[in-house]
């Protein structure tokens, strides 16, 4: 039987693994992923370094705009005017201006509003930069008015911040709690995302095979069983391959990681010299490269095996019972529920990783591929947990490749009308 399982398994891989699809995807996904991670921060870079946004300030409190152009900064450039108001939208409609501020007396009373009219809106960003300027100001300018010691606004213009430590057996070390949260969610959608597609490429080749007859020849040599074993280890195979080659890259990428950060920050505002070390900017911007141990490597290819397998085998029997790739959804719904699930409970576990919710829900098998290794990742997970979890895995996926053969063999075979999941259960019998 394995001799079989072995060929089919051979030829399922060697098939999908020479297409120019597989090669390009496994090669261009990381880039793909990382471009797409660093758009919104590299956007942001370039808008910042763009030109100005030229604001008239219409400033009817007469002691705000000094203020504004004090704290101001790079993103706006103010200009004072006291022309009608009709005449500043004219001007802005005239594009002399990107927009107008408007500061009314009663701003300086707490009662009032400030008005910021453009041709194109204010943007989110703009808005808060804008409302934290004019926060400041009016709140100085309050302060000013009341005779407030410079004692006091020394103390209220303090922001002396928070550094985080993380407590190791080698001591208070750089807390690298973040980096260990988006690892954990990174593995975890990985596993999600690469469980749900190799499971419909089994789907749609089962589906393929049986529509174009070409099953009917192939279990006149194998058993139905050794067919789908063999579909379902064959491009679990080359799921594991696309993962190494990624865990590579991935780890090419770790090694640049501290460099690329230490370029994108400025010594003068860590308060360092302009030809400080790497180390010393990292360490000024309380900047840690997490450390990933082995085991969670492991263990993530251990989760990805049996939720593969697990998913895969029932893809297979609800292949098997279709004809065409738009009746297969109805049957597939109740298959994907159980994957979206630890999706949505996922930000849950991340934030606390050791709650009753967050424990009982990575031990369940059909939610334990995503949800412990995220565990996994960012706390340490109590051996007998995630060890109890993976063997709780492993016995349901006997259960369901039972189950998924008996109706695999019915199916395979079986055309006409789609069965309902009634049918589905009493194949199971025969």
């Amino acid at each position: 039987m394995w001799h079989k399982i072995w060929i089919i398994l051979r030829s399922e891989y060697w098939r999908r693994v020479r297409t120019k699809a597989f090669i390009l995807t496994t090669l261009l996904l990381p880039f793909g992923l990382i471009l797409l991670m660093a758009a919104p921060g590299a956007l942001g870079y370039f808008a910042s370094q763009s030109s100005q946004t030229r604001i008239a300030v219409v400033d009817e409190t007469g002691a705000l705009f000094d203020r504004l152009q004090q704290t101001s900064g790079e993103p706006f450039a103010f200009t004072w005017t006291d022309a009608p108001r009709d005449s500043v939208e004219a001007a802005v409609r005239a594009e002399r201006f990107d927009g107008y501020l408007l500061l009314p007396d009663s701003l300086l009373d707490g009662a009032g509003q400030a008005t910021y009219v453009s041709r194109q809106g204010g943007g989110l960003t703009t808005r808060a930069q804008l409302d934290n300027l004019i926060d400041d100001a009016v709140q100085s300018e309050r302060l000013a008015r009341q005779n407030t010691p410079p004692d006091v606004l020394a103390i209220l213009e303090s922001n002396p911040g928070l550094a985080t430590r993380q407590l190791t057996e080698e001591g208070a070390t750089a807390d690298s709690s973040l980096a260990y949260i988006a690892v954990g969610w990174v593995m975890a959608f990985l596993i999600y995302i690469a469980v749900l597609i190799y499971g419909q490429y089994v789907m749609q080749g089962v589906i393929e095979e049986k529509s174009s007859r070409v099953v009917e020849i192939v279990v006149s040599s194998v058993r139905p069983f050794e067919l789908m074993m063999g579909k379902v280890l064959g491009i679990g195979a080359m799921g594991l391959t696309q993962f190494a080659v990624w865990g590579v890259l991935v780890l090419g990428g770790t090694s640049m990681l501290g460099s690329a950060a230490a370029l994108l920050l400025d010594p003068s505002m860590l308060n360092l010299p302009a030809d400080a070390s790497e180390e010393a900017m990292r360490q000024a911007a309380d900047f840690a490269l997490p450390s990933l141990a082995p085991s969670l490597f492991i263990w993530f290819v251990l989760f990805f095996l049996g939720g593969y397998l697990l998913y895969a085998s029932l893809f297979a029997a609800v292949g098997s019972a279709v004809e065409q790739q738009q009746d297969a959804q109805s049957l597939v719904f109740p298959l994907t529920l159980p994957l979206i699930i630890p999706i949505v409970l996922l930000f849950f576990l991340l934030e606390t990783p050791n709650a009753t919710l967050s424990v009982v829900t990575s031990m369940i098998p059909f939610f334990a591929p995503v949800l412990m290794v995220a565990r996994v990742a960012v706390t340490d997970v109590p051996f007998w947990q995630v060890g109890g979890a993976f063997l709780l895995l492993v016995s349901t996926f006997v259960g369901t490749i039972w189950a998924s053969g008996r109706i695999y063999r019915v199916g395979i075979l079986m055309y006409g009308k789609k069965p309902g999941v009634r049918e589905l259960l009493r194949w199971m019998t025969y």
